[in-house]
């Protein structure tokens, strides 16, 4: 190609495309580099978004199973999983498009193929038939992304034993699911077949579930889940899955060492984690050092050692969430066009889309706890909340957690419906280096859910009100 462009992102996940257009906002002549036929990487296309869409649905159909009677309506729902899944398809497409529609808004040029760096400078883009083209690039930001990470010797198939690929497109629903890791993906997932009627067992390494969030959190979810028919099997780790049979036979033994057993399953979800994305880019050719976990290694402007290649999202350190590798794309953009970008890794939310929701911000009581920090806690549970009790929502509470000299909001935990979209008015005050006073102080509207918020933060204080 004769043109030049100032800035190509390879992958336009949510980093890459929201990047690309903040490029293009500043003036910036914009290239992305996309090996799928859509836009949105796996977020949009394979994870969160699709995900999202079984979660609210499978959520619908249990609320009918077993709420709606208790609300006065009377009705006996049969499932339709072709539909519920075409739901989730339909969603997928119109988030999709809507990428492309944006990038085109934006005058940014979009490549379809295989982005490999040959040089700084240039990114070669190999199409799918083949045929290959070289982009010549003033910056090159690698923004990848991640793949799910397999267990060794055990073979996935995505229709028996699956990562969270294959279990968005299970045609029916499994007598009987093994989820082999209690992190988000494996209970998100395990909870959109467990509403829809699968016996859910659980298998997780440690000894604990929701590795990193607060763990009083992870505690009282686990019993929830425990109410809500999942098994769990903590400290354990698998060792072999046997696929000769009409039903799966995983063999799991204590993390510890001990004797084995067999849990038959018909379907096995793998979901240990994900890994960066950074193999086949010409990284090591074009001399971009790689981390021991095979992430890109940056500064904090996000320049890896080569000048003009810089990297965001999940192949870099830090939380593999699309909202941090959004504002990673936003800042790189600026930083690129001489400006100050900037991202406050201290308040980045972290959300379980389960019902109820788990959602956190800021260090856990566990990270106090290890900081020598004097702090002092706040609670208040959902019980107490009028609009929680109007719902038939009470499970759950809000915690926060404050400076006890200070009284800045260090972190705050939810477990409660909607906790996802409850937990940003405490980024927002955190942001701002907020107070638990200041919280206690502004007067929410009654009855919502959000109360329990503003009730926590007295909690920091003379006390809770309503509780």
């Amino acid at each position: 190609m004769s043109d030049k462009f100032d800035l190509t992102f390879i992958g336009t996940g949510p980093g890459g495309y929201v990047g690309a257009i903040r490029a293009a906002q500043l003036g910036m002549k914009v290239a992305v580099v996309e090996k799928r036929s859509t836009h949105g990487g796996t977020c949009l296309n394979i994870g969160c978004i699709p995900s999202k869409a079984l979660l609210h649905a499978s959520e619908l159909f249990e609320e009918a199973n077993h709420t709606f009677a208790k609300l006065g309506i009377q009705v006996e729902p049969e499932l339709d999983l072709g539909t519920m899944l075409k739901h989730k398809d339909d969603t997928v497409s119109s988030n999709t498009t809507g990428i492309e529609f944006l990038l085109k808004k934006n005058k940014i040029t979009a490549f379809h193929g295989l982005g490999t760096i040959e040089a700084p400078g240039k990114v070669k883009v190999t199409a799918d038939d083949g045929s290959e083209q070289v982009l010549e690039t003033t910056n090159i930001v690698i923004a990848t992304g991640s793949d799910s990470a397999n267990l060794p010797g055990i073979e996935i198939d995505e229709e028996r034993v699956v990562t969270s690929t294959g279990a968005l497109e299970l045609k029916e629903v499994p007598k009987k699911m093994l989820v082999v890791g209690a992190g988000v993906i494996g209970l998100e997932l395990g909870s959109v077949w467990s509403r829809l009627g699968a016996e859910v067992t659980v298998v997780e390494f440690l000894d604990r579930i929701l590795p990193g969030m607060d763990s009083e959190i992870a505690k009282n979810f686990q019993r929830t889940l425990k109410k809500q028919g999942f098994k769990f099997k903590l400290g354990t780790k698998v060792t072999g899955v046997d696929k000769s049979g009409d039903v799966l036979k995983a063999t799991v033994e204590p993390a510890a060492g001990g004797a084995a057993e067999d849990i038959e399953a018909d379907v096995i979800l793998v979901a240990i984690g994900r890994t960066p994305y950074t193999q086949g880019l010409g990284l090591e050719a074009a001399g971009v050092e790689l981390d021991e976990r095979g992430r890109v290694k940056t500064d904090a402007h996000y320049k890896s050692n080569v000048d003009g290649i810089y990297a965001i999202g999940d192949v870099i350190v830090g939380p593999m969430l699309a909202h941090k590798a959004e504002d990673e794309g936003v800042a790189v953009a600026e930083i690129i066009a001489g400006q100050a970008g900037h991202v406050n890794y201290g308040v980045i939310p972290g959300v379980v889309y389960t019902n109820p929701e788990v959602a956190s911000v800021g260090q856990t009581e566990d990270d106090v706890k290890a900081a020598g920090i004097e702090y002092k806690i706040g609670k208040f549970n959902f019980t107490a909340n009028g609009r929680a009790k109007a719902m038939r929502a009470t499970d759950g509470f809000v915690k926060i957690i404050a400076d006890k000299n200070t009284d800045r909001v260090l972190g705050a935990h939810i477990i409660g419906k909607g906790a996802g979209e409850i937990i940003h008015e405490l980024a927002v005050l955190m942001e701002f280096g907020g107070s638990a006073e200041d919280l206690a102080r502004t007067c929410h509207a009654h009855p919502t859910m959000s109360e329990a918020v503003r009730e926590a933060a007295m909690g920091c204080g003379d006390g809770t009100i309503h509780m």
